[in-house]
């Protein structure tokens, strides 16, 4: 998919469509306007049939609209022009790419990139018309034996800002907006393979594969006989042949700054160990490693972007299962950080692999921030749902900027304490901590128990066991969240640098 961005006048574009936008009731916007004008009104009389009403995702294509050079005019349901809001123009993006690509316009001007949207500027506007119309797009169907071809699809597609004035600021934000987007869609890619095509192993050789692609990174891989004090990891692992591997990516852009460190939770398949989940869909547990592709995601777009910081990216990666020799509840074991872990269900694995990695970060780097991530918890999806992610952190400045940088991308977080209080949900008779707490604050205890491997340095958890797929027949998959955000976060990071 082709993406540019121009100003001009629509009657002037030469092009298979044009889109432009229609207020309810039956308001055409400024852009629409002015084809009202060299039509002789045209659009105005459409309207006035009542053809279109101008609700938010109502489309209407038309053909021979006299006194422009497009073939056709692709009119798009708005809203209430006051009520223009970041969703919802995020939401009338997706509806005109997907009319697009249905009706066969393979390129097209897009001018609803010139709608007011309460608060937000050009750029912002461009960033995101990009990333919903990569993700309205998106398909995965490498795995099945005929691919449905679309016949006439879109490849090309023109944002329009107002004036020249705004192109250059455009220009960047079409270039960011391109990157981020290509992170999504590595993460969703990874996320929707299956895990006997995307086991530990295979997640090595992508990251070795992507580091030949950019010079400032590069990767370690550690195997079973190098990860010997990572007690905690290597209990998730017994159960499973496949064999876990410790992945380390090193992004180096700043001589001058301490790491920020992401760690995404590598859990390819979890069948819960001996502490059986339920079958019913249980083949959604190839998800449970979207945490770690995530962070192939950000990396890669960080890269691409070339942002001047430093980000290493630690995926630890094991498979789940109940073998002979997998993990028993009741079972002890000593983590990296030599505090001890009672293992009362085995399903709790991911904060079992997180808290090793989280102690190489701090073994093994200065971060000056480190953010795990995780589809960790199912409390997370009873408590926020499938909208936030839940955010815990030990700092709040850092707490400040994940959110600020979720708002800003539409890629929101929504911060849940992390009160000493619910730390002695946590106690064990018979070890340091119990991998488990109680039925209640389920979320929050995971966090409690990360944050006991994290007090040396500033630290942030999300869990995205909520956000990170979608279930359903029509629509399942994986979302590529929280890309986005992260991407932002070091963009942002970037700019208080430079200004620091």
């Amino acid at each position: 998919m082709e993406f540019n961005v121009k100003s001009g006048h629509p009657e002037k574009q030469r092009t298979a469509c044009i889109v432009v936008g229609v207020y309810e009731p039956r308001r055409l916007s400024d852009v629409a306007r002015r084809i009202d004008e060299v039509s002789k009104g045209q659009l105005s009389a459409i309207l006035r049939r009542g053809d279109l009403e101008g609700k938010a995702g109502q489309t209407l294509l038309l053909h021979n609209i006299k006194g422009t050079m497009a073939d056709r005019v692709l009119l798009v349901g708005c809203g209430r022009e006051r009520e223009l809001g970041d969703n919802q123009y995020r939401q009338i993006i997706r509806k005109a790419i997907q009319t697009l690509h249905e009706t066969g316009s393979m390129e097209a001007v897009c001018h609803l990139t010139e709608l007011n949207v309460r608060g937000r500027d050009t750029a912002w506007r461009i960033r995101q018309a990009i990333e919903a119309a990569q993700s309205a797009l998106y398909t995965f169907d490498q795995l099945k034996s005929q691919q449905e071809a679309t016949r006439r699809p879109l490849r090309k597609i023109v944002f329009s800002v107002a004036s020249r004035r705004e192109l250059q600021m455009a220009e960047q934000a079409s270039f960011e907006a391109q990157k981020i987007a290509d992170g999504v869609k590595l993460a969703k890619d990874l996320a929707n393979l299956p895990s006997n095509h995307c086991t530990p192993t295979f997640l090595a050789d992508k990251a070795k594969s992507l580091c030949k692609l950019h010079d400032n990174l590069s990767c370690k891989i550690l195997t079973e006989a190098r990860m010997k004090d990572m007690g905690a990891l290597l209990a998730v692992a017994k159960g499973s042949k496949e064999k876990p591997r410790f992945i380390v990516l090193e992004y180096n852009n700043n001589k001058k700054k301490d790491p920020i460190v992401l760690v995404g939770k590598g859990v390819t398949f979890d069948s819960g160990g001996i502490s059986l989940k339920p079958s019913k869909d249980m083949d959604e547990m190839k998800y449970d490693m979207c945490g770690a592709a995530s962070v192939f995601g950000t990396i890669s777009a960080v890269a691409e972007l070339q942002l001047p910081i430093n980000v290493v990216g630690i995926i630890p990666a094991v498979e789940n299962m109940p073998g002979s020799q997998a993990v028993k509840p009741g079972d002890i074991v000593t983590s990296l950080s030599g505090q001890t872990i009672e293992i009362l269900n085995t399903d709790a694995e991911g904060r079992l692999i997180l808290c090793d990695a989280l102690t190489y970060a701090e073994q093994n780097y200065k971060p000056d921030v480190v953010i795990d991530i995780a589809t960790l918890t199912g409390a997370c999806v009873v408590a926020l749902g499938k909208y936030p992610h839940g955010l815990m952190t030990n700092h709040n400045p850092l707490t400040n900027d994940l959110l600020a940088a979720g708002k800003f991308s539409g890629d929101r977080a929504w911060e849940l304490p992390l009160w000493d209080d619910y730390q002695s949900d946590l106690d064990s008779p018979f070890a340091d901590i119990a991998n488990i707490g109680g039925r209640e604050a389920g979320t929050i205890t995971a966090a409690c128990f990360l944050s006991r491997f994290t007090r040396k340095y500033n630290w942030a958890h999300l869990d995205i066991a909520g956000t990170a797929w979608t279930s359903g027949k029509k629509d399942k998959g994986a979302t590529g969240r929280p890309v986005p955000l992260l991407t932002q976060y070091l963009i942002n990071r970037c700019s208080d640098d430079s200004s620091s």
